[in-house]
């Protein structure tokens, strides 16, 4: 009994470091110059190992994409500790500040992923990216409708634009400052919206 636990927590971590190790690399390099191999060598797992948890490149990129969805679902649920629907949306931004470095080198992970598969011929996982992004705004949303915001989901999506644009500015400039300016901008922005006709 206790070495078939052993053998399937082993290979939960397996796939776990896959999965991660997907995510980063897809973030990197992108879908099409991305192979297995890479991902393999990231996760340090021997290749052959990548087919037995994944049979296609595209069930690692919808590995990397619930990668994306988790670490989403960790960020807003520490923030949902937080009483004041303003301090949470302050703090998504500070979050995104933080990863300025990130976005200067790559762009968001979420975001570049979801214009990238866009493009494909299939147009099968675009959707999926899209989903990860309706999440945030719906969160985003639910801040905005706590704190009393005329249109909850139009300042949501002004919101979560602004974080695209500066981070796809960020990222074609190089300026990690880019992000630290921007959000600076941003959470004048969140101090001075007041109820209910509140604009961004």
């Amino acid at each position: 009994m206790t070495d078939s636990v052993n053998r399937r927590t082993r290979a939960s971590q397996k796939r776990q470091r896959l999965v991660a190790a997907a995510a980063r690399v897809l973030h990197e390099q992108g879908v099409e110059r991305t192979t297995l191999a890479d991902i393999a060598r990231e996760a340090e797992v021997p290749v052959g190992n990548v087919y037995y948890y994944f049979k296609t490149k595209d069930d690692l990129v919808l590995a990397a994409l619930s990668e994306h969805r988790a670490y989403l679902a960790g960020l807003t649920g520490r923030l949902e500790e937080l009483a004041d629907p303003r301090e949470r949306l302050k703090g998504l931004v500070e979050a995104w500040v933080e990863q300025r470095e990130v976005a200067a080198r790559r762009g968001c992970p979420t975001g570049t992923l979801a214009v990238e598969l866009d493009k494909r011929a299939d147009g099968t996982l675009d959707a999926e990216a899209g989903a990860v992004i309706r999440e945030l705004l719906d969160w985003a949303g639910a801040q905005f409708r706590a704190l009393g915001m005329a249109d909850p989901e139009g300042l949501a999506l002004t919101l979560v634009s602004a974080y695209q644009g500066m981070s796809l500015l960020a990222n074609a400039l190089r300026e990690p400052e880019v992000m630290s300016r921007e959000g600076d901008r941003l959470l004048a922005r969140l101090d001075a919206l007041r109820a209910p006709d509140g604009q961004l």
